[in-house]
């Protein structure tokens, strides 16, 4: 058996925008659902949800028909959880709450086997096809895309140090996070917060790798894709079901 091919990690090297869907309602039926939405890639979240690591190789199975790239977010920048999610089959994985080069170099490590890293070595797991290619150590960096978070004030000091880190493929800033320790809690439309997003964009671009960030503001999205983000999340499954079943709720009340 091939190797899949990580599509999204070959889009963002040729610089080819990609527009992604946040995923938290931590159930494969959802994210099949929305994975044939036509979005680019769909980011599997567990920091922000219920989901373990057996809802997200449900999930991993459900989406994967459809020509969306699931994207995995773990709890923290930890090498187990790397392990565990890259076991399982993420090509993709965004690691939360990154603050320096050393936090990124530890993230590297745990992407890559010795002895160039610290992953630990499962022969029959979902990653290989339980054990059907043959050449899957050897190879498997090629397919695998490490995006890390920046998203304090502290990240943005240190982010050209953290961009020029071998084996970070992109940065993803966390509009939400940073706003709050900009000192703009829940304000991440904020001017200041807004700039500082924009600045990071750029000097992630100058440093020849990709940015990101997520807002369902959808103009403040297209400002952040003019502005250079390459990969952007305009959107929250949980968000829009509920906005439209108040929606709904609403106007039925209104008819009554």
């Amino acid at each position: 058996m091939q190797l899949p091919l990580n599509t999204f990690k070959r889009a963002l090297r040729d610089q080819h925008h990609q527009t992604g869907l946040w995923v938290t309602l931590a159930n494969p039926n959802s994210a099949e659902l929305v994975a044939g939405s036509g979005f680019d890639w769909l980011l599997l979240d567990t920091e922000h949800s219920p989901a373990l690591l057996p809802t997200v190789m449900a999930q991993l199975q459900a989406v994967a028909a459809y020509p969306c790239h699931p994207v995995v977010r773990p709890t923290w920048n930890d090498n187990l959880q790397i392990k565990r999610y890259l076991d399982i089959g993420a090509q993709t994985l965004l690691l939360p709450y990154v603050q320096n080069a050393a936090e990124a170099e530890h993230a590297v490590a745990g992407m890559r086997y010795a002895p160039r890293g610290v992953r630990g070595v499962g022969g029959t797991v979902r990653a290989t096809r339980y054990g059907r290619v043959p050449d899957y150590m050897q190879r498997c960096e090629d397919e695998l895309c490490l995006l890390i978070q920046a998203e304090t004030g502290e990240a943005l000091e240190q982010l050209d140090a953290m961009v020029a880190v071998d084996g970070v493929d992109g940065v993803f800033i966390g509009p939400a996070d940073l706003a709050a320790s900009l000192g703009h809690p829940g304000e991440p439309g904020h001017p200041k917060v807004v700039a500082a997003v924009e600045s990071a964009i750029a000097r992630i671009r100058k440093a020849g790798k990709a940015p990101g960030v997520l807002t369902v503001d959808e103009t403040l999205a297209r400002r952040y894709m003019a502005a250079g983000s390459l990969f952007t999340a305009v959107g929250v499954d949980a968000a829009l079901l509920a906005r439209q079943c108040d929606q709904l709720a609403q106007r039925f009340n209104v008819a009554a």
